[in-house]
C-alpha cells in the first residue's frame, strides 16, 4: 500500500446532527480545504473530508483511477454521514465540485450545495487536446496545481496531470450536464474571475441551469485555489453561515 503524504491525510469530525461533506480537487488533497472543513466542525456541523483514490500519495497511483472512483468514494461517504445525520450540506473545490454537484443532483434530499471554482463547463475542447497525447502513449502533461495569488501559499497538489484520469472528469462532466436541473436544493456558488483553471464562466452556467434557488458570492482576490488564497476566510464564514441557514442550525 503506497505511503499517504504527510498533510493529505482525510479528516472526520464528530458534531451534532447537521453533516458537511468537504472534497477537495483533481491532483490535490484534503490539505487544500482542511481549514474550511475544520470551519464546518468548529460550528457543530459533523464532517467527513475524504482523500479521494488516487491522491495524496504519487502519480502512479493516480494514473490508475478515474471519475467512477472517486464517485463511489463519496457516495460510500456520503451514505455514511447520512446515516448519523438528519441532513447533509455538500462542499467542493473543482473537481470537488464537480462530485458534490453530482451528488446534489442524483440525492434531491441534500440540503444545500456550496461549488467553489467548480469544474461544471462542458469538457469537447479539453478532449479534443487530450486524444492525440493519449493515443501517443502520453501519460502524463504538467501540473495544474497551486493557481494562487497570495504568495508563500502551496498547495498540496501533484506537479503532473494524469491524462486518462483527466479524461475521464471531462467526460463525466459532459454527463452531468442534464441532470443539472435536477438540483433542487439551496446552492452557494463561489467563483474567481481570476481563475487560470477553470473557466469563471462555469458558474454562471451552474446558476443558469440548477433548479433551485442560488446565491452567488465573487472571489475578487484569489486565484482556482481559492481555500487557501486571500478569500479563505470569507469563503469559511460565507460556506457555513450558508448551511446553517439551509439546515436551520
Amino acid at each position: 500500500m503506497t505511503e499517504v503524504l504527510e498533510g493529505a491525510e482525510p479528516g472526520s469530525w464528530p458534531g451534532g446532527r447537521h453533516g458537511a461533506l468537504v472534497i477537495h480537487g483533481f491532483t490535490g488533497t484534503p490539505q487544500s480545504m482542511r481549514s474550511l472543513a475544520e470551519a464546518f466542525a468548529a460550528a457543530g456541523f459533523t464532517t467527513e473530508l475524504p482523500r479521494l483514490p488516487g491522491h495524496g500519495t504519487t502519480i502512479e497511483d493516480m494514473l490508475t483511477t478515474r471519475w467512477d472512483d472517486w464517485l463511489a468514494a463519496v457516495e460510500a461517504v456520503y451514505a455514511d454521514l447520512a446515516s448519523r445525520s438528519d441532513d447533509v450540506v455538500v462542499i467542493g473545490l473543482s473537481m470537488g465540485g464537480t462530485l458534490a454537484t453530482w451528488l446534489a443532483a442524483t440525492h434531491p434530499e441534500v440540503a444545500g450545495l456550496v461549488a467553489i471554482n467548480a469544474a461544471i463547463a462542458p469538457q469537447s475542447e479539453i478532449a479534443e487536446l487530450l486524444l492525440p497525447l493519449l493515443e501517443a502513449g502520453e501519460e502524463t502533461f504538467d501540473g495544474i496545481g497551486n493557481d494562487i495569488a497570495k504568495e508563500g501559499v502551496v498547495e498540496q497538489a501533484y506537479p503532473q496531470t494524469p491524462l486518462a484520469p483527466l479524461k475521464s472528469l471531462g467526460d463525466a462532466i459532459d454527463a452531468l450536464q442534464p441532470l443539472l436541473a435536477d438540483i433542487v436544493c439551496p446552492t452557494l456558488i463561489l467563483n474567481s474571475p481570476q481563475d487560470h483553471v477553470v473557466d469563471p464562466k462555469a458558474s454562471d452556467l451552474l446558476a443558469a441551469s440548477v433548479s433551485g434557488p442560488v446565491e452567488r458570492i465573487t472571489l475578487e482576490r484569489s486565484f482556482h485555489v481559492a481555500t487557501l488564497d486571500h478569500d479563505a476566510e470569507l469563503i469559511e464564514r460565507e460556506a457555513v453561515a450558508f448551511a446553517q441557514r439551509v439546515t436551520g442550525s
